[in-house]
Formats: C-alpha cells, structure tokens, sequence
C-alpha cells in the first residue's frame, strides 16, 4: 500500500504539473492522454509523446500547421507508432482542430464550459475518437486539480484493488492519493500482464491469481 500510495502520477513522469494550472502542461496531457488511450503498449505511447516534444509540437496550432505526412513521419515513426500512425495522426489533427474551433485551443475553457463533471465527460466524450478509457486517462490525474474532474474508477481498477486488498472505495476520490494509488494500481496491472512480477511479492500483492485476472480484464 505505501508503494501504491508514493508513486508517480503517469503526468509526472512526463514532466508535467497539473497543479500549476499551466493550460501547455493541460494541453500535453490531453496529447499524451489520446496517444496512451490507442492499442498500443505504455513504452511506444510515451515514446511517441516525447517525439511530439522534441519536434516542437506542443500546442494544438504547431500540431496542425506540421499536418498528417509530417505526423505520420517523422513523429510517429521515431516513437514506434506505426501500425495505426496513420489513424492516430488522422485523430490528432481533428481533435487539435475542435479544441480550437470549440474552445479557442484552450482545456481549461473546456472545463468552465462544463456543468459538471458528467458535462465535461460529455464534452471530451465528443471529440473525434475519445471514448470513455481515453477520457478517464485525462480526467483521472485532473482529480485534485480540476473541480468538475471527477470520474469513475475504472471497474477493472476497483478489482484489481479488492483482490489485492487494497481499500480504494473508501478513500477519497478528489486526493492526490487516490490518484497516485490508481496509476500505481494501473502500473501494476500491467505488469501482471507481461509477465514481469516473477520478482519477489510485495506484500500487499496478495493473490496473484486473482490479481493477474484483474489485470487482464484491465487491458481489455
């Protein structure tokens, strides 16, 4: 538990501060947050985030000025996103696109147009292939940040923690905490899903059985 409870927010570890109220580090989260959300693995993902980075592309108008070809190559082929860098790029660009026609390029103006935090789900729901996994990637670490970011846990992460004894539903959801323990939980899935918790057991991994179980309903 005290593992889960330390560990880094996947946004820190792309340094970035969601508390600054920074609307660039908003913006790369949202950036990182569609690429994490495609069917590939975590490592390509955030290879990829980091290939935006290094090209310069860190605002919705620099995305759209550098169009597809030069998303398609060089970005996603340096970040190894090949099998849908066609796709991803084609998502990019339209979702860039919205974020300027709808709200002048600006997440937080996404965010104080919402009602609430189902309205801001809605509205991110909306854009161009986000779905509920890409949303809740995003939302999930604005939690303490955020007023009206408040989703759900995934249901899988709520498995994942009761088999591993973990008492989450009873923490507060709106916490640092809390989002530091689901993206440790989230971690943790994954390494139960490529077969890397051959090592020794921390002791609050509990039944491996079920846990890797869990983790693979995660990944589904």
């Amino acid at each position: 538990m005290t593992e889960l409870k330390h560990g880094r927010l996947y946004a820190e570890e792309l340094g970035l501060d969601l508390a600054s109220g920074r609307e660039q580090d908003y913006f790369l989260w949202f950036l990182a947050s569609l690429l994490f959300g495609g069917r590939i693995s975590e490592t390509i993902a955030r290879r990829t985030y980091r290939s935006f980075c290094r090209h310069g592309l860190t605002s919705p108008r620099r995305i759209l000025a550098a169009g597809w070809n030069f998303l398609v190559n060089p970005v996603m082929r340096e970040g190894g996103y090949v099998r849908y860098d066609g796709r991803k790029s084609e998502q990019i660009l339209r979702d860039c696109r919205t974020l300027l026609t709808r709200y002048g390029g600006k997440l937080m103006r996404l965010h104080a147009a919402s009602c609430g935090s189902g309205d801001l789900e809605a509205r991110l729901d909306a854009f161009y292939g986000v779905g509920p996994v890409t949303t809740n990637i995003f939302l999930r670490e604005l939690r303490p940040f955020w007023r009206k970011a408040d989703p759900a846990p995934l249901p899988a992460v709520l498995s994942l923690a009761r088999a591993l004894g973990v008492p989450l539903a009873r923490r507060r959801r709106k916490t640092l905490g809390f989002a530091r323990i689901e993206a440790g939980l989230i971690r943790l899935s994954h390494r139960h899903r490529r077969g890397r918790a051959r090592a020794k057991p921390s002791r609050w991994e509990g039944d491996a059985r079920k846990a890797a179980q869990a983790a693979a309903e995660l990944e589904r």
